[in-house]
């Protein structure tokens, strides 16, 4: 696995880092309030469990699972697949998400979050692409780990075919394991 790595985009010291920079001004912005963490699942798991072992508030996670990848592309269709157990009405919801790319998963999420009558809904991403976002998709990112250039990246929660989300950094791979894996078409349930 590790010799499919073209290159480490963000180390693991940076990362750890970053998120706990992350969770302090979270903890400081959400003190006294109620809040619910909603990660959307699968790639914001190894984020999350960082992130929440450095807020140092009281807390709630109510997880949903959403996929729109396949290989390295969008398929455009946002599929929810686990909806969320608990929308409690007038709760702070903060989304995490490990990667904002065309912003439709996060803009689905978001209209879905405020048909509950929230406080209020943010977005937290541990990484930021900007670059390929949608003109269509309005969205306020409130915290962000990092901007990423357009390359499609892997570990610490990312996949690529299901694959490389145990890796402890965020890296790219090299592109002979691309052309491999889509010869072969394994499923992928990469968020955007």
């Amino acid at each position: 696995m590790l010799n499919d790595i073209e290159e480490i985009v963000f180390s693991e010291k940076q990362i750890q880092k970053r998120v706990k920079e992350l969770a302090k001004k979270i903890s400081n912005d959400y003190k006294g309030k109620k809040l619910t963490l909603v990660p959307i699942l699968k790639g914001a798991t190894v984020f999350l469990a960082d992130l929440i072992k450095n807020i140092t508030i009281h807390l709630n996670v109510s997880f949903m699972t959403v996929s729109s990848y396949k290989n390295t592309e969008s398929k455009g269709v946002i599929k929810l697949t686990m909806d969320l157990k608990d929308l409690p009405e007038g709760r702070d919801f903060l989304i995490v998400e490990d990667i904002v790319d065309t912003g439709r998963t996060v803009n689905f999420v978001l209209k879905k979050l405020k048909t509950v009558n929230p406080k209020s809904v943010k977005i937290c991403t541990l990484l930021n692409k900007p670059s390929r976002r949608l003109k269509d998709v309005n969205i306020n990112i409130d915290y962000t780990g990092f901007n990423v250039p357009d390359k499609f990246v892997v570990g610490y929660g990312m996949d690529f075919n299901e694959s490389y989300r145990n890796l402890p950094y965020i890296a790219v791979l090299k592109q002979k394991i691309y052309k491999q894996q889509k010869e072969t078409c394994l499923p992928a349930g990469r968020e955007e």
